[in-house]
Order: structure tokens, then sequence, then C-alpha cells
């Protein structure tokens, strides 16, 4: 048990006197099938998703008109009639509708919330608009149910309902996917998908895999991963292996789509909006193509990788000015922080752990990029000018910042793994219900240090901001 302070050399016995803890997982992925329907067939699936679409426009309509509710089975009952009679719906999809506007709406309402917590506490000043009018679908994207909407027939062919009755439509697609969809994993729903570039429909397919159960003695390794713009992301094991991978050619990249952004709408011309449409998704899909070569380069065999909680970091984190009250280069700042991927990054390294036999967990990330790996100290000052150089005022400890980072989650990762050796439960976020619990969990990462050789002058001097 950790009394005083955890250090990196009691992993290893932590390791050995280990209890034989499982924990079951359970892994969705989307396997996107490409459908090889003839002319006939693509006139069909656009007239069901042209139908799907406005029938979300008229519920978003009507519901936005009768109290914004994010009930759907009240949102049902106050449209299915229309939706099967104006729209020609199937009943399930008339059901799926006001299931969609329902959730659309409670995630618009929960941003409502957290924006008056918000300007309440002093974080920001814009008022969230997002429900001044009602929500809006464009997509051409409609959501089936397994076996009453689809269902898959031998020969790689499929059954997929539409206005007129069903068809049977060839399909292709990853070979892994094709492989699970034969071997009879668990179906989830699917949504039909137009592409209007290639002018292609797809079918994306929700998979559920029951992956094998992982005992803690299994994960022999403990790897944080601190993200930020500068450098995406840099990982340190307790052996001090790590791993740095720069942001300098997405920022460049961002720039330039961004300037070309800009030439394109000040041209405002015919030609200059098609091709803002075509160049509209080559950044998005450039930084997740980053995202997923740093995720698999990360991501090894039996380890328990730890990852920063950083919920409503962009509510939390306070811009000097913005609009047109702000310089040229607090703008840029502001676009730079505003397109921050981490979210989708930890979401790649989440996904693609549990494939090898590991585990990916949130930490606190409160004062990870301040305190003192070493000693423990924690003062805005151990960052001179914010800078990439990490020097402890205290211990005179020095390093790049963010491996400072990197190392303070890893061993918040290694107390939340004995907390699972000692109790047997993983909690894989950190719990902030309330002050208390906060601050005794600050006072337990204040005893972690990186060595057993820490200055017990410091420990007594080291500061107790936010306890």
């Amino acid at each position: 048990m950790l009394e005083e302070e955890l250090t990196v050399t009691q992993f290893h016995d932590i390791i050995q006197t280990a209890n034989f803890v499982k924990l079951l997982m359970l892994q969705v992925i989307t396997a996107k099938l490409k459908l090889e329907a003839s002319s006939e067939q693509k006139k069909l699936l656009g007239e069901v998703s042209l139908a799907y679409r406005d029938a979300l426009n008229f519920t978003s309509q009507l519901n936005f008109e009768n109290g914004k509710s994010s009930n759907g089975t009240k949102i049902q009952k106050l449209v299915y009639r229309d939706l099967r009679s104006r729209f020609n719906l199937p009943s399930q999809m008339a059901c799926n509708v006001p299931r969609q506007v329902g959730a659309t709406y409670k995630g618009l309402l929960t941003k409502l919330r957290q924006n008056r917590e918000a300007i309440e506490k002093g974080w920001t000043k814009k008022k969230f608009k997002g429900l001044d009018k009602a929500p809006k679908y464009i997509s051409r994207i409609c959501n089936l149910n397994y076996l009453r909407d689809f269902s898959f027939r031998p020969d790689n062919q499929i059954s997929i309902i539409t206005l007129k009755g069903r068809i049977i439509v060839g399909y292709s697609g990853y070979s892994k996917h094709l492989e699970l969809i034969k071997s009879g994993t668990k179906i989830g729903g699917a949504k039909i998908y137009y592409s209007k570039p290639t002018k292609t429909y797809y079918l994306l397919v929700s998979l559920e895999l029951e992956l094998p159960e992982i005992e803690s003695s299994s994960l022999k390794r403990v790897v944080g991963a601190d993200v930020g713009r500068r450098f995406l992301t840099v990982t340190t094991d307790v052996e001090n292996k790590t791993q740095f991978f720069s942001g300098k050619e997405t920022l460049h990249k961002a720039n330039r789509y961004q300037r070309a952004r800009i030439t394109l709408q000040q041209k405002g011309t015919r030609s200059a909006t098609r091709r803002l449409k075509l160049v509209s998704g080559r950044e998005r899909r450039f930084t997740a193509d980053v995202n997923h070569q740093i995720s698999k380069q990360i991501v090894t065999p039996n380890t328990l990788f730890g990852l920063e909680d950083l919920t409503h970091i962009r509510e939390r984190t306070k811009l000097k000015k913005k609009g047109k009250k702000a310089s040229k280069k607090q703008r840029k700042a502001n676009r730079k922080q505003a397109k921050w991927s981490f979210a989708e990054l930890h979401s790649f390294i989440d996904y693609k752990a549990v494939f090898v036999g590991s585990l990916a967990i949130k930490v606190d990330a409160y004062n990870t990029s301040k305190g003192c790996p070493k000693c423990g100290h924690v003062s805005d000052n151990n960052r001179p000018n914010k800078g990439l150089t990490f020097h402890c005022e205290c211990c005179h400890f020095e390093l790049h910042a963010d491996l400072v980072g990197a190392r303070n989650i890893t061993l918040r990762t290694l107390l939340s793994r004995q907390d699972w050796e000692r109790t047997g439960a993983l909690s894989v976020r950190p719990n902030a219900s309330n002050d208390e619990t906060k601050a005794e969990r600050l006072f337990r990462y204040s005893e972690l240090r990186w060595s057993s050789d820490a200055s017990r002058d410091c420990i007594a001097e080291q500061s107790i901001v936010g306890y």
C-alpha cells in the first residue's frame, strides 16, 4: 500500500505481489462497407436518405416549438404519424428519427448547462447559442437497425430497406472487418453514408467485440502520455524509455489550410466555393491520419497507459482576447488551441490498446506541468515564460517540460494501478465529485516521487496551491 510515497523502484515489487484481478473488455468498432449499388439502387438509397434527413429537420423544428424536449418517447408521440404519412418512412425509421433528435437536444442542453456553469465560474463570458434556433441536419445519413432495416446475406451481399421495399446490394471493405462479420460478431446499428466527391454510398456498421479478460498481473509496463501542440505527445515509462512526437508538421499544414480558406473565401466566386468544398475535409483527414500513426507507435502489448483527463479544457483555459479585439498573433494562438485534437488521439490510443491486451485510463491533469517529479514542489515559476524547459525553483531539477508532465502522469497511473491491486476495482476516470475528494487525491499526488532520493527540505517547503 501507499502510505508515504511511491517510487519507481517499488513498481516491480507491486507486480510480483499483485492479486490476479480481471477486467472484461468490450470494444465497439465501426466497419466501413462500400455498397456496390447500381444506378437504380443508388436512386432508391438517395430517396430514403433524403426523406430521413427531411424527417429529422421536421421533427427538430416541431420539437423546438414544443418545449425542446430530449425525451425520444415524448417526441415520438408528437411526430410519429406525420413521419409515416408525410415522409413515407418505414415504422422502424419513424422510431429512429425521434430518438436521434432527442439525443441531439440532450447534447445541446448539456452544453447549455455547462456554459452556464462556466459563466458562473468566470471561465467565459460567451453565451451558448446552440439552442437559439432549431438544430438543422445537413448530412445525408440514415440510421438503420440490424435485422429490421438491414441484414447480411451470403456472398458479400446485404439487404437494405428503402421507401419502396428492400434491395439486395453487394459490398466490399477491409478484409479483417469482413472476417469479423462472417464469424458471427455481434452487430449493432448502421448508418447509410453518402460521399459527395466519389458519389458512393457506404454502410457504417457497428461491431461489438468481446475481447479476452485482462488480468492486472498481465500489465507489465506503465506508460504516461502528455499531449500538447508543440509536441503532439510525449510518453515515458518507469524505465525512462521516452518517445517525442513533434507537432511542427501539423501546425504548418493547419496554417497552410487556413491561408487557403481565407483566400478562397475572399475571392467568393462559384469556382472558389467549389474548391472550398473539395478541401473542406482534407485537414481533418490529415490530422486523423497523424493521430492514427502516433497511437500505433505508442501502443504496446501488456501495458497500462495513463492519459490526462482534459474534460472541459477549453472552457477552463482562459483566452486573452478574441475576435476583432485580438491581435493577429493572439488570433493565431486561439486557432491553434481550437484545432487541438487531443481527444481524438486519446480515443485512438484507448481503442488500439485493448486489441493487444493493454488498457488506457484517465488520470488527473491538475499541475502535471507545474509539479516537480523529483521533490514534489508545485509552482508556476517552475515553467519560466511557459517554455519547454522545466526548472524546479526548489531542488533545481531541470528537464524538458513535456517530459516532466509525462513522468507525473506515469506516477499517477502507478497510483491508480496500486489502488486497483488493493481494492480489486479500477477507476478509469478520476473522481471529482466534491472538493474533499479532490483535496484527498491531490494530497496523495504530493507524495509521489520519480526517485527515492528526494530532498526532505524541499518536501517541507513545497507549495500547496489548490489544496
